[in-house]
């Protein structure tokens, strides 16, 4: 739960890098939030044909958080954010995306800052 408070944290901050962990977290405590709420908009009878109500909101609520934890964690792996937009491409384009992310970082400090395990550099 840690590393998906401190996504949180970071609302919109879309520069620096995000570790494997911080990003995977958040997409799985994500996912099982998103699962809660679905199962209680089902319960209270707030599901729609394809989303309901409390998980729609919060869906919008983690759309900026989430962008930016993928776009620092393709920061991690050398590459730059606009890579997200792939996802636009049904079904194919998350293939790449997912692989991306699975990736290890590079190691050292690189263009979008210092390796996230590693602390700032000293200059």
């Amino acid at each position: 739960m840690r590393w998906y408070v401190e996504v949180l944290r970071k609302y919109a901050t879309f520069e620096g890098r995000a570790h494997r962990t911080e990003f995977w977290m958040f997409v799985l405590w994500s996912l099982v939030i998103s699962l809660a709420l679905s199962i209680v908009d089902y319960a209270i009878g707030t599901d729609g044909e394809y989303i309901g109500l409390l998980s729609g909101i919060y869906s919008l609520a983690v759309l900026l958080p989430s962008l930016a934890a993928g776009a620092r964690r393709l920061h991690d792996t050398g590459r730059t954010g606009w890579w997200q937009l792939l996802s636009i491409i049904p079904l194919l384009g998350l293939i790449p995306l997912i692989v991306f992310w699975a990736k290890e970082g590079e190691r050292g400090p690189n263009e979008h800052g210092p390796n996230p395990w590693e602390g700032p550099q000293p200059v």
